[in-house]
């Protein structure tokens, strides 16, 4: 398998792909019977361009961010004032967030592979340039992608402090905004390091991936590239920000 040239299809560009990956990228419906209580999780997409119609949730999500990756996961990351930050948080980026009243509950970051800041681009692509120590060169199986509809996914975090009836449904929503996100911007596939056990993972949410890269251990977390076909996961419903 691997990512080809790409060429425009009926309005949008694809990756090119073998017909039976194709195939197994192509989604299952999300079951609807969800409980009652994941009516009250809120999606928000926060940017540079519009986080000050949101007081302080982004200032809460990068604070998460702190809570999970620093203070659980003792990643070696930069953060101030008990915010975590990096080179990617760009006004390239955009990071969706759910939350429930006014608490962030988790939360992923999107970057277009098409980013160039300084000397970064997007974490796997530099991960490959060697600029990231903590990430392994052969992270992929091949060069990574730089196409417009391809966006990377990273930072994707739960708060552990969710009971677990309650995960799935924020998993679900957090999936589903990505999905959604990605897709309005262009993308047709998401790109990113996973739980390694992501397969029974996207099950669970009624979506495919595949793998890009090898299993690796890294920071501690047993993880694996994966793509994800996302076109036809959104829910048509709008997002709350554009």
């Amino acid at each position: 398998m691997g990512i080809q040239n790409a060429k425009s299809h009926q309005r949008a560009e694809t990756i090119q792909l073998e017909p039976s990956v194709q195939a197994a990228l192509q989604t299952r419906p999300v079951e609807s019977d969800v409980p009652s209580y994941a009516t009250r999780l809120e999606e928000t997409v926060v940017h540079i361009g519009n986080q000050y119609r949101y007081g302080q949730l982004y200032s809460d999500f990068l604070k998460a961010r702190k809570s999970v990756f620093i203070d659980q996961k003792e990643w070696d990351l930069p953060h101030t004032e008990g915010m975590e930050f990096d080179q990617y948080d760009t006004p390239q980026s955009r990071s969706v967030v759910i939350h429930e009243y006014g608490r962030v509950l988790a939360g992923v970051r999107l970057l277009p592979t098409t980013a160039q800041c300084g000397c970064y681009t997007y974490m796997l692509k530099d991960a490959q340039r060697g600029m990231l120590p903590d990430i392994p060169e052969y992270v992929l199986y091949e060069d990574a992608p730089v196409m417009p509809h391809v966006w990377e996914a990273t930072r994707l975090f739960l708060s552990k402090n969710e009971p677990a009836h309650r995960r799935l449904a924020i998993q679900t929503k957090l999936i589903r905004g990505m999905a959604r996100a990605a897709t309005e911007q262009g993308a047709t596939h998401v790109i990113g390091i996973v739980p390694a056990v992501f397969q029974r993972w996207m099950n669970r949410l009624g979506m495919s991936a595949l793998p890009m890269g090898p299993k690796l251990n890294i920071s501690g977390d047993n993880t694996q590239a994966a793509i994800m076909h996302v076109a036809n996961y959104a829910d048509p419903t709008p997002s709350e920000a554009r």
